[in-house]
C-alpha cells in the first residue's frame, strides 16, 4: 500500500485520546512507508493528522475544496495539496489517488466518506480495503448497527467483513496488507 486516505473530524473531540491516536496513525503511516492522503484541513484531527505526518518526514496530501480554501481551514504546509470545486470532486480525488481507506472519530462528514466508499467496494467499484480505527470505543454503536442490518438480512456477511476494524494504528494497518475483497456481488 503507498497511499492511505483517512477521513476524520475537524475538530479534535473532547478526549485527548482522539489526539493521541491522530499522532500515532500519523507515525504509523510514516512508518510503514505509506503517504497520506486526505481532506486537507488544517483544524481538528485532520490537522493533527497531517502534522504527524510531516513531523516524522513523510507525505501528507490534501484534497479540499475551494469553498472551504476560502475559509482558511486549509492546510497550507502539506506535500501536495489540491484545490477542487465541489464536494463531489474532493472525494473521487482522494480515491483515486488511494489504495485504502480509514475512518477515525469524527462527525457527519467522516460517517458519509467512509461509508460511502464502503458501499462502493461491496458495488465492486474499487477492492481497496477500508476500516474504521475504533479509538475508544468510539465506532461502537455503528458496529452494532452492521451487525443488525447483517442478521436481518441486509447486508451479506461476506460485504459486513469488508470493514475492517482495530483499536491501534499497527493492528488496522496489519489487516490492511492480508486484505482480500470478497467475491461475491450484492445482489447474488
Amino acid at each position: 500500500m503507498k497511499r492511505l486516505c483517512v477521513y476524520c473530524g475537524s475538530n479534535t473531540g473532547n478526549k485527548p485520546v482522539y489526539v493521541d491516536a491522530a499522532r500515532q496513525l500519523g507515525t504509523a503511516l510514516v512508518t510503514n512507508r505509506v503517504e497520506l492522503v486526505y481532506g486537507g484541513g488544517a483544524k481538528g484531527l485532520m490537522g493533527i493528522l497531517a502534522d504527524a505526518v510531516l513531523g516524522a518526514g513523510g507525505k501528507a496530501i490534501g484534497v479540499i475544496p475551494r469553498a472551504l480554501m476560502d475559509k482558511e481551514v486549509g492546510h497550507k504546509g502539506l506535500s501536495e495539496l489540491h484545490i477542487v470545486e465541489s464536494m463531489h470532486e474532493r472525494k473521487s480525488m482522494m480515491v483515486m489517488l488511494s489504495d485504502g481507506f480509514v475512518a477515525m472519530p469524527g462527525g457527519y462528514g467522516t460517517l458519509e466518506e467512509i461509508i460511502e466508499v464502503l458501499t462502493w467496494g461491496q458495488l465492486q467499484f474499487h477492492s481497496k480495503p477500508c476500516g474504521l480505527l475504533n479509538v475508544n470505543g468510539f465506532f461502537d454503536d455503528l458496529l452494532r448497527y452492521l451487525d443488525g442490518a447483517t442478521a436481518s438480512g441486509f447486508v451479506r456477511p461476506q460485504h459486513r467483513a469488508m470493514l475492517l476494524v482495530a483499536d491501534r494504528p499497527s493492528g488496522l494497518l496489519h489487516q490492511f496488507s492480508q486484505y482480500v475483497p470478497p467475491d461475491a456481488e450484492k445482489w447474488t
